[in-house]
């Protein structure tokens, strides 16, 4: 199943809302406290992030398919081609899509 855009945003916003509550705030001068930045947090994580991850997943997941032998259902169901043609309009994102664009 395809990640849609809508999700991975969703995903993100809720990564750095969970950020900010591990990181917790920052005192400055005179004893005032903020909420880090959106860098600063990038910079304690190492700029690794949950949408950089569910990319490297996807394409860990389609190289350990492609090693599969040809006799696996997984495979075979990801090399199945349906008999009937898709109906009009926008072509949906497929997983392969997806594979590709990472």
């Amino acid at each position: 199943m395809a990640v849609k855009h809508g999700s991975l945003k969703k995903l993100s916003v809720f990564e750095w809302k969970i950020l900010r509550k591990i990181f917790g705030t920052t005192m400055e001068a005179n004893d005032i406290m903020r909420i880090k930045t959106n860098k600063e947090l990038d910079a304690l994580i190492k700029h690794r992030n949950i949408i950089n991850y569910v990319k490297v997943q996807r394409l860990s997941w389609f190289g350990h398919i492609n090693r599969m032998p040809e006799t696996n259902t997984v495979k075979r169901t990801h090399k199945w081609k349906p008999f009937t043609g898709r109906p009009a309009g926008r072509p949906k994102s497929r997983w392969e899509d997806n594979v590709r664009n990472d």
